[in-house]
């Protein structure tokens, strides 16, 4: 049994020279070929899932009826055929947070910015979910992301974590209607993205960040309510929320947080914000 990583992921992660996308049928091919040169008497199936069904479909369909003289048998598990249909999917129970908190926003022409572009699929299925008045950005490390570039999709290089990288994005989209932390995940990006970007978000947009579950995780700068987590700082947003009933002088100020933040909405690992101009 041989396991093909696709770029970007297990031991060869960065030795890659450009990030993978559904269309590079030619690394399966590749990899298949290398199959038969080292061992030419095997008979090969190839079992494949999600985006690498995508891949394999692909190459059976580019090799037509030479497929039959490559392989034995093939499975393709759950490929991401139909990005409408995968845009649909986000009002399924199990991903129904996020139609719950964007749904207001499609068919308008709204400034989407997602931080963490990796393969670019979701690029697309926001561009198709929100619709053809919005404008989707993505923003990465990699230069290599550049080639997701598309009508209406835009790709940002720089750092999450660099404050001087994210004020002139604050400059250049504005406003920002719905922010997406989904980049690297540590405690540093994600509060310096939050406190940068958060207020440079319309006043009824939304703030969504990902897999915090990476504020238990040392190696991401975590730990379980630790003085860096920012699961643990963004408990300290609830009391901003609140601060209008404190009384001093032992309570907290009224924050500029506290007059734009409507509600928190906590998920497996996953923080929601929704911003409306609020008063006492």
């Amino acid at each position: 049994t041989i396991r093909m990583d696709m770029r970007g992921y297990g031991a060869g992660a960065r030795l890659a020279r450009h990030p993978f996308h559904c269309g590079r049928s030619d690394d399966l091919a590749a990899a298949l070929g290398e199959v038969r040169r080292v061992a030419p008497a095997a008979t090969l199936g190839v079992l494949a899932f999600s985006l690498g069904a995508n891949l394999l479909l692909k190459m059976l369909g580019e090799a037509g009826e030479r497929a039959v003289h490559q392989v034995a048998a093939t499975l393709a598990v759950n490929p991401a055929t139909d990005l409408p249909a995968c845009s649909a999917a986000l009002a399924r129970p199990g991903n129904r947070l996020y139609d719950r908190h964007f749904a207001r926003f499609r068919g308008k022409p709204v400034n989407v910015v997602e931080i963490g572009v990796y393969q670019g699929g979701s690029l697309q299925m926001w561009k198709t979910y929100f619709g053809e008045s919005a404008r989707i950005f993505g923003v990465d490390l990699n230069p290599l992301c550049k080639q997701f570039e598309e009508e209406r999709v835009q790709v940002l290089i720089g750092d999450q974590a660099d404050r001087r990288f994210l004020e002139s994005l604050m400059h250049s989209i504005s406003p920002i209607d719905v922010l997406i932390d989904d980049g690297g995940h540590t405690m540093r990006q994600q509060r310096t993205t939050f406190e940068l970007l958060f207020p440079a978000i319309a006043p009824d947009g939304v703030y969504l960040c990902e897999d915090l579950h990476t504020s238990y995780w040392p190696e991401y700068g975590g730990g379980d309510h630790g003085p860096n987590s920012f699961l643990e700082y963004s408990k300290t947003l609830i009391d901003r929320l609140h601060a209008w009933h404190s009384r001093p002088p032992n309570g907290p100020p009224v924050y500029e947080f506290t007059r734009s933040a409507h509600s928190l909405h906590y998920y497996d690992s996953v923080l929601v914000i929704e911003k409306r101009p609020m008063s006492e």
